[in-house]
C-alpha cells in the first residue's frame, strides 16, 4: 500500500522518539530552534493525526526547559535562534491553561521589544553580530510575534513583522533572479558583505526556505483587512515563483540554489522540504492556483526517493548542518547530516502540508 505523506511523517517522528527522550533532544537543556523546528513540525503533524503520544512528547520537552514559575532555564535572549521554540508554548497554554506557558511567552515578547536594530529598524540576527540581518531570523521570531499579536491583542506586532519582512526583502532581493541573498550588512564592515550592496555573495537554500514558511505562518494571524497584508502575500508568492526556475530534474533544489550546473554543488533536502511545504500552503491558502501543485509534487517525490530505511527507522539524509554566512566554497563544503533536527523538522512541515493538498 502506498504511503501517504502523513505516514512518512509518523514514521519519522517515531524514529526520532526512539532515538531521543524528549528532555535530551540536542542541544540538551537549551531552549533552541533545533528542537523548536522539529517539535513545531511534530505539532502540525499531531493536529492531523491526533495521536496523543506526539503532544505528550512536545510537552515533555517544554516542561524540561522551563521552570515551574515559567522561566526559560537556558537561552540567549540576544539571538532569535533561542526564541523560536516559543511557538510551542501557544498550544500548551491553550490545552492546559497553565499560566507558566503564558509567562514564558511574555518574557520572549519583552526580549524582542528590546532587541537591537539597525538605524533603519531592522533586527540584528544576533546581538553580537551588529548591523547584520539574516533571512533565517524572519522564521525565528516572525510567526511567534504574529501569533502573540492575534491572541493577546497586540495589533502593533502585525505592523512590526511585516516591516521586518519587507525590510529584509528590500535589502536582499536580487532583481535578476528574484532570489534572496542569505544576509545583508547595514554598515558593510563584515568580511562577506559586498561593499556596494551590503549583501552576502550567495543564495543559500535553507535560508530562503525559512522565508515563505514564516510569511505564510504569519498570514494565519494577520487580519484580512490589514493594509499591508497584500505586500506580505506578494513577497511569499514572488519568492516561490522565482525558486521554481531552479528546481532540478530530480525535483529537489541545490544547496546553493542557482548553481546547479556545478558538479561540486549538491541537492539538499531541508531546503527542498521547506519550499514544497510553502508551495502547498500557498496553494491551500489560495495564493497560488492548483497548477503549481505539479512543482510541489515533483519536489516531494524527489525527497521521498532520497530516503532510506534502517529497519523501522526512517533516515532523512543530505541535510546541511547549521551554517553561517560565507562564500560559495563555504556552503558547498558544509558537512551533511542524517536525521538532524533541522532536516526532520523541515520534512515534517513538508509532509503535513502535502497531506492536506495531495
Amino acid at each position: 500500500m502506498e504511503k501517504r505523506p502523513l505516514d512518512y511523517a509518523k514514521a519519522s517522528m517515531d524514529t526520532m522518539m526512539r532515538k531521543w527522550e524528549a528532555p535530551k533532544l540536542p542541544p540538551e537543556g537549551r531552549f533552541h530552534y533545533h528542537q523548536g523546528v522539529f517539535l513545531s513540525g511534530m505539532y502540525k503533524s499531531y493536529e492531523l493525526c491526533k495521536e496523543e503520544k506526539y503532544f505528550d512528547y512536545i510537552k515533555s520537552w517544554v516542561d524540561a526547559v522551563i521552570t515551574e514559575d515559567g522561566v526559560i532555564k537556558q537561552a540567549d535572549m540576544g539571538q532569535f535562534d533561542d526564541m523560536q521554540p516559543g511557538i510551542l508554548l501557544y498550544p500548551l497554554y491553550h490545552c492546559t491553561g497553565d499560566a507558566r506557558y503564558k509567562k514564558a511567552l511574555d518574557s520572549l515578547m519583552a526580549a524582542i521589544d528590546r532587541y537591537p536594530t539597525t538605524p533603519e529598524g531592522g533586527y540584528f540576527h544576533k546581538a553580537d553580530l551588529p548591523e547584520e540581518m539574516w533571512l533565517d531570523g524572519l522564521y525565528m521570531e516572525g510567526p511567534l510575534r504574529a501569533q502573540y499579536g492575534a491572541e493577546f491583542h497586540h495589533p502593533e506586532y502585525f505592523d512590526e513583522v511585516i516591516f521586518q519582512a519587507l525590510t529584509m526583502q528590500k535589502h536582499t532581493r536580487d532583481p535578476k533572479t528574484g532570489l534572496l541573498y542569505h544576509a545583508w550588512s547595514y554598515d558593510r564592515k563584515v568580511e562577506w558583505a559586498d561593499k556596494e550592496t551590503g549583501c552576502s555573495p550567495e543564495f543559500w537554500g535553507r535560508a530562503m526556505g525559512w522565508v515563505p514558511v514564516a510569511l505564510l505562518d504569519e498570514l494565519d494571524f494577520i487580519p484580512a483587512d490589514h493594509p499591508d497584508r497584500a505586500k506580505l502575500e506578494k513577497m511569499a508568492v514572488d519568492l516561490l515563483k522565482s525558486l521554481l526556475a531552479f528546481q532540478s530534474e530530480d525535483g529537489r533544489w541545490y544547496q546553493v540554489v542557482n548553481r546547479g550546473d556545478d558538479p561540486a554543488n549538491w541537492l539538499e533536502n531541508s531546503c527542498s522540504c521547506l519550499y514544497v511545504a510553502a508551495l502547498c500552503k500557498a496553494i491551500r491558502k489560495g495564493l497560488l492556483d492548483a497548477s503549481y501543485l505539479e512543482y510541489a509534487r515533483k519536489g516531494y517525490e524527489g525527497v521521498i526517493r532520497s530516503l532510506t530505511w534502517e529497519g523501522d527507522d526512517l533516515i532523512i539524509g543530505n541535510v546541511c548542518i547549521g551554517t553561517g554566512v560565507g562564500d560559495y566554497d563555504h556552503y558547498i563544503h558544509r558537512p551533511v547530516s542524517a536525521n538532524d533536527l533541522h532536516g526532520v523538522g523541515a520534512f515534517l512541515l513538508m509532509c503535513e502540508e502535502c497531506e492536506q493538498v495531495f
